[in-house]
């Protein structure tokens, strides 16, 4: 059995060199990708790879966190497309066999705080 972890770190070091082929192995057959945020869902391994294939644009990506514990991982991921830059959550589970069997990937936006709290928090 490997490591959700590992298979983790392999499907995003494989997203990032475009080497599709690696990266589907990575995914079980019937894999479920989610966006809550469009309300989007793909399923299976085919459509998903072809996905991130036909993503648009010259996107690159760098992980800030992976937390696992057993079955499920959590990461925190920049990408960057262009000038633009994006934070991503993405929450993992495995089949029990080391291949990812879900995704669900949160692209939360920036927005500017509300007034009011500025003696209490710093901006970065």
């Amino acid at each position: 059995m490997t490591d959700l972890r590992e298979t983790v770190q392999r499907f995003w070091a494989t997203a990032e060199a475009r080497d599709w082929s690696a990266f589907a192995a990575t995914l079980a057959e019937d894999v479920v990708y989610t966006l809550p945020q469009t309300r989007e869902r793909i399923s299976g391994r085919e459509r998903y790879v072809r996905f991130n294939r036909e993503y648009p644009g010259d996107w690159h990506l760098r992980i800030e966190r992976i937390v696992a514990e057993g079955d499920q991982v959590v990461t925190w991921a920049r990408f960057t497309v262009g000038e633009e830059e994006m934070p991503a959550l993405s929450f993992f589970t495995g089949d029990g066999s080391g291949r990812i069997s879900a995704i669900t990937d949160f692209w939360p936006e920036r927005y500017e705080p509300p007034a009011g709290r500025e003696h209490l928090a710093e901006r970065y």
